[in-house]
């Protein structure tokens, strides 16, 4: 097939080129001409595991192709995926300012029939602002040509985009048009041949079920955290009660971790956009606010933990920082704990040594050249001269650890662990005081004080 993909970043690269590389021929279209120009060169503007290769090769064989000329792709694709983005607006709404542009561009330029494809995750009721946006904008060319709308909500998680769309549990599709069930079949036959994963329901139904989706798994990570919390001050251990409720197959371990809190661009802004829609038609979701409230909460546990350690004086404490981005396996920093723990320690006079595998650049781009701020390229790095340390991420070279090297390179035997990486009598027997998300032990402000003595 012909497919015309409107946005280069996170979704609209992976669809694309997911797309591609089973032999559609695809145009990913952008406004930005200097993203155009690195794809072009073969510079991809995201990190995500398998796609720079994935790119290469399909751009190589010619079925994929990276451009600004809208009118071009708008002809190019029967299909046309709408994959810009979704800013929360100033009252938590989901901003659909860059959709509807995109399905006015394609009116502009459409000179026969289309299906509109909304990819992007959006409120309920989006695909009717984006079928009368591109009517109305046909009427005023004086043109009679016909389309469809469908919604086709991604599913993808960060780190693991790839293997989400090619082997995902489900594709849905939001539609009543036999026309558009027949075309997003061929679009996605290649993904098909197992077993049957197309779902089609209405419009509205499909668009709810993304903010559904994101909304629950939010909820089960800020319900963890809670629970954490609680175990924390009951001497109780979360691990030992994660694994207990998990081995419950009604509840199982996906999202039962406990932590920082979760960030990234999914998460935040669709508990927001979901419970903004709610109160758009007077319905209080009281469940989706403790679920926010919750969350921002816990992004400050990893400060508090610190400044309790240091007996509330951390000015000119130098503190490593392992991990930037909201999860591993990427280098997105929006709404990472990083970053709500890096401001405090800064507002408190304190200096940050941080490492990242990946995630420095985007670092460096967010807060420029700080006195305060060290970014290092090497995880021991991060602990030299350093008074304590602190886990944001849990990438997989910060989980094998010389404890006892740990002890003796950092200034005060203090590690903060926001992802329960470690056994906590095993980095006890190091000689380390060990403060993690509910494990059993509130910060001792008398061993502390002892130990930043």
């Amino acid at each position: 097939m012909r497919i015309t993909i409107f946005g280069s970043g996170y979704v609209g690269l992976v669809t694309g080129t997911c797309l591609a590389d089973v032999g559609h021929d695809v145009v990913c279209v952008d406004v930005d001409a200097d993203k155009i120009a690195r794809l072009n060169r073969g510079e991809i503007p995201i990190y995500e595991p398998g796609l720079e290769s994935m790119i290469a090769e399909n751009r190589d064989a010619g079925r994929l192709r990276f451009t600004t000329d809208a009118e071009e792709a708008v002809r190019f694709g029967k299909l046309q995926f709408i994959a810009v983005g979704t800013p929360s607006d100033e009252d938590g709404s989901a901003d659909l300012k860059y959709v509807l542009k995109v399905a006015e561009t394609i009116g502009q330029h459409m000179g026969e029939y289309k299906v509109v494809v909304d990819k992007s995750t959006v409120p309920v009721g989006t695909a009717d602002k984006v079928r009368d946006t591109l009517r109305r904008t046909l009427e005023a060319r004086g043109a009679d040509i016909d389309f469809d709308v469908c919604s086709n909500p991604e599913f993808l998680k960060e780190g693991a985009a790839i293997e989400d769309f090619s082997k995902g549990a489900r594709i849905i599709v939001g539609t009543d048009s036999d026309a558009v069930r027949k075309a997003m079949r061929e679009c996605y036959a290649p993904y098909n041949r197992n077993h049957e994963k197309l779902m089609f329901m209405d419009v509205k139904s499909a668009e709810l079920t993304k903010y559904a989706a994101n909304a629950m798994l939010a909820t089960k990570i800020s319900f963890m955290n809670e629970i954490a919390n609680l175990a924390e001050r009951l001497g109780a251990d979360i691990e030992h009660v994660r694994h207990g409720i998990g081995s419950d197959p009604r509840i199982g371990y996906h999202f039962i971790y406990p932590g920082c809190g979760y960030g990234g661009s999914c998460f935040p802004k669709d508990v927001k956009a979901l419970g903004q829609t709610a109160a758009d038609i007077g319905y209080d979701a009281q469940l989706l606010g403790a679920v926010e409230s919750v969350n921002l909460r816990q992004k400050t546990r990893l400060f508090e933990k610190l400044d309790q350690a240091f007996d509330g004086d951390l000015k000119g404490k130098t503190i490593a920082v392992w991990g930037l981005a909201f999860k591993p396996n990427t280098d997105d920093m929006r709404e990472a704990p990083s970053r709500e723990l890096m401001e405090a320690l800064w507002d408190s006079g304190a200096r940050v040594q941080a490492f990242d595998p990946e995630a420095i650049d985007e670092c460096r781009r967010i807060y420029g050249d700080r006195d305060d701020l060290t970014l290092v390229d090497r995880r021991d790095a991060a602990l030299e001269g350093a008074d304590a340390l602190v886990i944001c991420t849990e990438w997989k070279i910060f989980r094998a650890i010389d404890f006892d090297n740990l002890r003796q390179t950092l200034r005060t035997p203090v590690v903060v662990d926001g992802r329960n990486l470690f056994d906590p009598e095993i980095v006890k027997d190091a000689g380390l005081l060990y403060y993690a998300i509910g494990r059993g032990e509130s910060l001792n402000r008398q061993q502390a004080r002892r130990a930043a003595a």
